[in-house]
């Protein structure tokens, strides 16, 4: 997926933007790979080039979604847990309606998190509800 170079260049350490070659960028969505940038001259920006932590390179749990909002699913987790649900998306789409949000700069994809966050949360919920069934499997015991 191509980004902006404003995106690459907002999320860049001083380090790797000492460094950039102004092209054409391709984002890396793969967890396996610690490439996060790259382009067809061969540059390539890793991990640990970039100012935020990337959610697509991390292990469920913790992961920020929303760098504008800042929405993790730690803290989609404790408002499932303290509520029963979560509002983030609808939290989220207020603020994409006022026009509040600045993905294409924050988020290191450079696009959109709606997709993504409405994913985690359906993902959250999932693992909560997979725990309660292996906690009310021992509980039974």
């Amino acid at each position: 997926m191509a980004v902006d170079l404003q995106t690459v260049k907002a999320l860049l350490t001083e380090q790797a933007l000492a460094r950039l070659d102004p092209a054409e960028y391709r984002f890396c969505a793969d967890a396996g790979c610690e490439v996060v940038y790259y382009n067809t001259a061969g540059a390539t920006f890793e991990i640990d080039d970039l100012r935020v932590p990337v959610w697509q390179k991390r292990a469920f749990g913790s992961r920020m979604v929303c760098y504008c909002f800042g929405v993790s699913e730690t803290t989609i987790r404790a408002e499932v847990e303290a509520t029963g649900r979560s509002l983030a998306v609808e939290r989220v789409r207020e603020h994409i309606a006022a026009r509040r949000c600045a993905c294409e700069l924050r988020n290191p994809r450079g696009a959109c998190c709606l997709g993504d966050l409405i994913a985690a949360v359906k993902r959250v919920q999932a693992a909560l509800a997979s725990i309660d069934v292996i906690e009310g499997v021992a509980d039974a015991s």
